[in-house]
Formats: C-alpha cells, structure tokens, sequence
C-alpha cells in the first residue's frame, strides 16, 4: 500500500511538472496588454547552442498576432510560450533557408488541430535563381500530388475545413505594404544576404512599430529608412568582425550592425540570430555595435520578452 500511494504521488508530481513545463514564464512574458516581442528562437542553423532558430511573435494584448520566421524549434518554443494557431494573423517567412523556414510545416499540422476556421496570410520573397519563391515553396510542402506533406494538402486549398494559407510574394523594389487589419499593419522590403531572396518585416501595431531585419550584409542603405525610428529593431549577428568571403557576402559584422542601428535610430535594437563564431566574443562584438548605436541594446534568448 505504503508502494502504491508513492508510486501514486510521484505519477502525480511528474504529470504536474510537465504540464508546468508547458505553461508560459509567470513574469509578464510576454505582458497581457500593449504590444510585446517574444524571441522563440535566436540561434542559427547548427545544433549546438541549445538555442531554436530564427523564430519571432509579435503579442498584442496577450495574444500572439504575427509570428517572424519559423526555424528549427520554433514548433516547440511557440507552445512554450502558451501561443494559440487560432491567434495568429500574419505569419512572414524572411527567406527560405532551413533556419527561417524549416518549423512551418510542424506549425501548420499543430495548427490542425486548433480551432481556426479562417485564412492565414503568409508572405515571404519571390523566387530567384535556386531559390523559390514563397508559393512554390509551399506548393513543394504542401501540393496534394507531389507535395512532401501532401496529407497537409488543406492548407493550399481550404479543403477538408482546413484554414487556408493565402500569400503574398515581395519582389524586389521599394518597400510594399503586405497586410493590415484590426490595428495591425505589416510592410517588407527586400534586403540583400548574398544570392538568397530576403525580407525584412515591418510590424506596427497602434503606436509600436517593430523591425525585423532578418540575414543581411548591411550593403543596401534603403533599409535604415524602412527601420526609421522604430520602437525596436531586431538585427542578426550571425558572424563576428573578421568575417571575410561568403559570410561577409551574407552578414553584416558588428560594427556594421551599429552603422545601420545608428542611421535608423530605433528606440531599442535586439541582436539575435547567433552562432558559435558571434557568440564567441560577444561582449567585444556587442562593444562594437554600441559604437554605431548609443541607444538600449538587448542580447537576445529563446524565450525572452522586449516590450518599446
């Protein structure tokens, strides 16, 4: 008997855990009025620093509305964070690398299960050379005959009482406007990262504007005007100041962050987006930054919160 009631309580104790595990930090993480941004993910493509990649929420008033790339983890980190599918209105893919890109059919089964009945609009770059453009990228995913996850199929279509994706492709050009709708509003602009197509993100909801930067090499001097005096900017440290080659061609190195943060002049500049070699020396990398860029700067961890 005296086994059986501690085999009881221990089942009970463990059951406790994990549904705790499950529930969103009991700080104001993300906060249940005004606008938050929740880091789901601020690592990058290797599996070796404990940290999901790219992935981003925009809450409003407690609810998640808009979800910044879908990486690696970011399944999992999202019901962490105690995100509902039902919530969201807009979900952007920057560009279609493996780490911004790779969680979303994970999302989209999740999602299945919820109780959302409406569109979901999705937008990402148009294709270019190797690269797709976000349509065939999900058509790939999703197609009912030659889709990877054809059993998804729904999502293209609105079949079966599946919510459907509808989607928006940025060419490149000046800055468009992608979606709006019920005090929300979400513009992008191309920006270069070598031969990839890429989207950086503006989010503004009510009076909080929020810039996603996404894998860039800083080279495109239109991008300081698209992040102009935004609340908070979000920019990727993916190398360290030495960078030469193909990573420069990729990423911009910290000094070259804090140029960019300086000239946008952000109310609050977040880095994130971090690998081994950004991480290795990072407060000297953060120094550097802080020499383009005086303002509140915010190293970025899964899971953390930056409310303007």
């Amino acid at each position: 008997m005296t086994i059986g009631i501690f085999s009881k309580t221990l089942s009970t104790l463990v059951v406790s855990l994990s549904v705790a595990a499950c529930q969103p930090p009991q700080d104001a993480c993300p906060a249940t009025t005004g606008v938050t941004l929740q880091i789901l993910g601020s690592g990058g493509p290797i599996a070796d620093d404990g940290r999901a990649s790219s992935a981003y929420l925009v809450w409003v008033d407690g609810k998640a509305r808009v979800m910044i790339d879908a990486g690696g983890g970011s399944f999992l980190r999202f019901g962490e964070a105690g995100a509902r599918f039902e919530d969201l209105d807009f979900i952007g893919l920057s560009h279609l690398h493996t780490d911004h890109s790779a969680g979303l059919p994970a999302l989209l089964k999740s999602g299945n299960f919820s109780d959302r009945d409406r569109p979901l609009p999705i937008a990402g770059p148009g294709g270019d050379g190797v690269f797709p453009g976000v349509d065939d990228f999900l058509t790939s995913v999703l197609d009912q005959d030659s889709g990877a996850y054809a059993y998804l199929s729904g999502f293209l279509d609105g079949s079966g009482g599946t919510p459907m994706l509808t989607t928006l492709e940025v060419a490149a050009g000046e800055a468009v406007s992608i979606w709006s709708g019920d005090n929300l509003a979400v513009d992008g602009v191309r920006v270069p990262h070598g031969i990839v197509p890429t989207v950086a993100f503006r989010v503004r909801a009510g009076d909080t504007t929020i810039v996603f930067g996404s894998d860039q090499n800083g080279g495109d001097p239109t991008f300081a005007e698209f992040a102009k005096d935004a609340s908070i900017l979000v920019m990727h440290m993916v190398v360290p100041e030495d960078v030469s080659g193909v990573g420069r061609r990729l990423h911009a190195p910290p000094s070259v962050i804090g140029e960019v943060a300086g000239q946008a002049n952000p109310g609050k500049l977040v880095l994130s987006h971090f690998m081994a070699r950004s991480l290795k020396d990072l407060e000297a990398n953060v120094a550097l930054v802080h020499k383009g860029y005086a303002g509140s700067v915010t190293v970025a961890d899964d899971m953390s919160c930056v409310t303007p």
